[in-house]
């Protein structure tokens, strides 16, 4: 065993719906231990102790134990390298930032060969933690050289790739708040464009801007002269202010306002290059030239006092607010002013370079504003200050004191109109005011400036003070109480003809009147209209029906392949079919044999189609099916049963229980709830097999029992699958 034991990554596929693991995207990865097989961790000398001294939080790691020190336990008595290399990459993200406690590894019909899983929100993060987790791993298990600072570098690079790749806080939030509310959601780019909702009932957000975000009043809100000039107009108090354009106007317009002044750029946002309480002409000049390297034109306004404010108004309110506070650092007599930042103030845990910080580094190098303010005070970077002396270093760009609760309500009501006014239903305002809990015209206060698209961090992170729940604010503001963002989504699971269930059942609900997207394996239709030819019972057609804003009802077809290749393209369906267990012979590359244990195999396939129903919705299940009853216990709503023969002693349990069932009777489809019956009309030529259309009987009863889950009209259902059966007759889809 002298030679370097290791792991092989044979494939790795990110799963991007719903799959055989869980309900959420994960990676999946073929491992094969070779030698490794025969060495588990109990039986490798000092392995243990290595990996737990590198990762001591494994600790943490319940593992199947179901208690703390699970993992640590199954560590001693001897687990094997796949096992262990789970839970290394869940805990490289945990200490990367973005936790996840699911992981499973399974075994394949190969020696040594394993399946491991573990989620990740990013496919790219999620590749970039398996990289790192068996660079960790195979070191430990060869005792090669891997520090604490490996370790460190390591989950550097992860957290890295996820600022990279993962949404920002803001969007993070919103996502967060709909996600608790189950109202799915689709990223839309690599940024922060978001999705919240399916099809027609779909809402759209960029960061804290929404699609009730008019590109107008986004445009007003970056020209502070026109924002403040319609607030002047709607009696909003905004201090008094001139646009310029050089050096000389600027000090010209500081006279003519009033000393002190603020300086800033005209469209700037987040504090950049904003100069506040400023006197001296050659101040006046610094600042003007900060200011001009943020936006080519120049405001001077006058300088009220008081402390900065930021007020979040969401649909008409205002639903959070912060308090901004002066960074300072205290002289000592020994150390510059660049060193008592470092030592002061960077050694504060909320402060730090990435968006997920409610406050910032202070860079003299690139921040002008705070080079300024150390001027005005005689001051550079590299000055000593006196023993006791405090420094201002940074008078804006901290807004992180809660103040929420102390909003007056005559300020939330001129907040509001201010950002009605611009016409922003999302709105951070800037107000100046002695006391946020006194209205402005009794201080002197005033509204500075109205942001579209205003960073949430300060408010769900403050520095000081209660956490609000903004995302929560913007997600209830997107979507009434009694809107979950959700179509009719159907899903068909199996072989058996299911591409012509799906086609009978998009058809069904066209004539039901919605706009209904359709992806099977004869192409990808839109309201009847084949848009292309190719096989679309796959992910990719899947999802780009659920984006489409003109679908108000979605059929999908998914084959076993595609469950395995990809997981389900929705996270949770109205109503979700399974067909048959067939199929296994096809699906040799997935680890799925055509033997003895077929079913219990495609079993854990199909079933994922059930486990995504809603509790609103129904399972359509075949009751000629060996493991119906284990599949209808995985349901969370209701359970329809279908079949030719009304005795079958599935449908009959079922019916003794009150469950609903579809079956033939006397040369008539019957709807049964419990013992109650009813007939669908002028059905006797299909259903004795005398109709020229493509449907098999058995297939025919899916679709309407799909129809009447999603509550189409008997009589309905009795003519459009008689019309579908004369239009497949035709050679139409």
């Amino acid at each position: 065993m002298k030679a370097q034991r290791t792991i092989r990554l044979l494939r790795m596929t990110y799963l991007r719906g719903p799959n055989i693991w869980t309900y959420r995207p994960v990676l999946e990865t073929w491992l094969d231990l070779g030698v490794l097989e025969d060495w588990p961790s109990n039986l490798i000398e000092g392995f243990n102790d290595r990996l737990t001294g590198l990762l001591p939080t494994l600790m943490e790691h319940h593992c199947g134990v179901g208690e703390r020190g699970g993992f640590f336990q199954r560590l001693v008595e001897g687990t094997w390298m796949g096992h262990v290399l789970e839970h290394v990459c869940i805990e490289l993200l945990n200490l990367a930032g973005m936790p996840t406690g699911f992981g499973q590894t399974r075994s394949t019909s190969r020696h040594g060969v394993y399946r491991m899983v573990f989620r990740a929100r990013d496919e790219q993060v999620a590749r970039t933690a398996l990289e790192e987790g068996h660079a960790l791993l195979v070191a430990t298990i060869n005792s090669t050289p891997y520090t604490a600072l490996d370790l460190q570098a390591a989950v550097g690079r992860i957290r890295a790739k996820v600022d990279d790749c993962y949404l920002g806080p803001s969007t993070a939030a919103i996502v967060n708040a709909a996600s608790d509310r189950q109202i799915p959601h689709i990223r839309l780019n690599d940024g922060n464009l978001v999705q919240l909702g399916y099809g027609a009932a779909q809402r759209r957000i960029w960061t804290a801007e929404t699609d009730n975000t008019s590109a107008i009043g986004e445009s007003i809100a970056g020209d502070k002269d026109l924002t403040k000039t319609l607030l002047t107009a709607c009696g909003v108090p905004v201090p008094e202010g001139v646009v310029v354009d050089s050096a000389q106007a600027a000090w010209e317009a500081a006279e003519d306002v009033g000393l002190p002044v603020v300086v800033k750029p005209l469209d700037g946002n987040h504090g950049s290059g904003v100069s506040l309480e400023i006197s001296k002409r050659e101040d006046i000049e610094v600042a003007f030239a900060a200011a001009q390297r943020q936006s080519s034109d120049v405001i001077v306004e006058r300088y009220i006092r008081g402390h900065e404010h930021r007020l979040l108004v969401v649909g008409g309110r205002v639903v959070a607010a912060a308090r901004g506070d002066h960074a300072t650092v205290t002289g000592d007599g020994k150390s510059t002013v660049r060193q008592l930042v470092d030592s002061q103030l960077h050694t504060d845990p909320r402060r730090g370079e990435e968006e997920d910080f409610p406050l910032g580094l202070i860079d003299f190098d690139t921040d002008d504003s705070s080079r300024l303010e150390l001027q005005r005070q005689g001051l550079t970077p590299e000055s000593v200050p006196a023993a006791a002396r405090v420094v201002v270093v940074q008078r804006n760009g901290n807004l992180s004191i809660d103040c929420t609760d102390d909003v007056h309500p005559e300020v939330d009501h001129i907040v509001s109109l201010a950002a009605r006014v611009v016409g922003l239903d999302v709105a951070g305002v800037d107000v100046v005011a002695q006391d946020i809990s006194r209205p402005l015209h009794e201080q002197g206060g005033a509204i500075v400036e109205v942001n579209a698209g205003p960073g949430l961090l300060m408010h769900l992170k403050p520095a000081v003070g209660t956490p609000r729940p903004v995302g929560r604010a913007i997600c209830d503001h997107l979507f009434a109480e009694d809107e979950s963002g959700r179509i009719p989504v159907v899903g068909v699971a199996g072989t058996h003809d299911t591409s012509s269930i799906a086609q009978a059942i998009a058809w069904l609900l066209r004539l039901s009147g919605r706009y209904t997207g359709l992806a099977c394996q004869g192409g990808l239709f839109l309201d009847g209209r084949q848009v292309e030819r190719a096989d679309s019972a796959n992910f990719d057609a899947g999802h780009r029906l659920l984006m489409n804003r003109n679908v108000q009802a979605v059929v999908i077809e998914n084959g076993p392949a595609s469950v395995l290749r990809d997981g389900l393209a929705y996270d949770r369906c109205q109503v979700g079919i399974v067909t048959d267990f067939d199929g296994a012979g096809q699906l040799g590359d997935f680890d799925v044999q055509d033997d003895g244990q077929r079913d219990d195999q495609m079993f854990k396939v199909l079933r994922t189609q059930v486990d995504v129903v809603l509790g609103s919705g129904s399972a359509v299940l075949n009751s000629a099916l060996p493991r119906v009853e284990e599949l209808a216990e995985l349901c969370d709503g209701d359970v329809i049963l279908y079949g030719k023969d009304p005795k079958t002693p599935a449908i009959v349990a079922h019916r003794e229980r009150g469950g609903r069932a579809v079956f033939v009777r006397q040369q008539q489809i019957v709807l049964a709830t419990g013992s109650s019956e009813a007939f669908l009309p002028d059905l006797g030529k299909i259903v004795n097999g005398h109709g020229r259309g493509r449907t098999l009987t058995v297939s025919l009863l899916a679709a309407v029992s799909a129809a009447w889950a999603l509550g189409i009209a008997p009589a309905l259902i009795g003519a459009g699958i008689e019309a579908f059966e004369e239009h497949a007759a035709q050679g139409a889809h």
